[in-house]
């Protein structure tokens, strides 16, 4: 499988939102990475509905929603009717977690799961047949443009080794810190869908930036 690219708008300009989707629709990014924060799981609050449902207007690709809330199971229909093509929760948000996995797949997306830095990739064991994306965070959510945490590698390649009988279709995500200088090590541990934000965002050549990524 090609790496996807899915450049996350939580870089973005948001006075200016509708011109950066418009970007990404013309560029060679797959995905388009919106993540949800609510201040409570995460110390920073993002954005809600209102402006998912604004990008889902103008986007072309689909829209690849990145909850970091607590309880998500109140918002999934939400954010389902607001566009989303993906829905990834949080491990540690979720009580009831397969449970979660099938409202997702019922209401029609596609049904994430998410690891933050310290939890072990062992722990999806008795879930990884059923879910269609692992993410997983090399920082710590909340904030963009944080430092890439270097044990992430590893946490790929048991993923990639756990996934291998039960889900070899299994999409691997990885969110936090991506440039070009880490990403043929993500691909080469098996990561195949690669969030970057900052790196996009922050460059001079978006467009570019995003054909350099999606090329390695």
């Amino acid at each position: 499988m090609k790496h996807l690219i899915a450049p996350s708008i939580l870089a973005a300009d948001f006075a200016n939102l509708q011109r950066d989707i418009e970007m990404l629709n013309q560029s060679e990014a797959d995905w388009i990475h919106v993540d949800i924060m609510d201040g409570l799981f995460v110390p920073n609050i993002s954005f809600g509905f209102p402006v998912v449902e604004a990008v889902n207007k103008y986007a072309t690709k689909p829209l690849d929603v990145h909850l970091m809330i607590t309880d998500p199971d109140r918002y999934l229909k939400n954010f389902a009717d607001a566009g989303a093509a993906h829905i990834t929760v949080h491990y540690e948000a979720c009580t009831h977690l397969h449970r979660t996995i099938q409202a997702i797949k019922e209401l029609g997306c596609k049904a994430g799961v998410a690891l933050n830095p310290h939890t072990p990739v062992a722990l999806l064991e008795d879930i990884i047949a059923d879910v269609d994306l692992v993410l997983i965070m090399s920082v710590n959510p909340g904030f963009g443009g944080q430092k890439f945490i270097q044990n992430t590698y590893k946490k790929i390649e048991q993923l990639k080794t756990l996934s291998a009988s039960q889900n070899p279709d299994l999409f691997i995500e990885v969110d936090g810190g991506v440039n070009i200088g880490n990403t043929p090590q993500l691909i080469q541990a098996g990561a195949n869908a690669l969030v970057a934000g900052n790196f996009v965002f922050s460059s001079g050549n978006p467009l570019a930036t995003i054909k350099e990524l999606k090329q390695i």
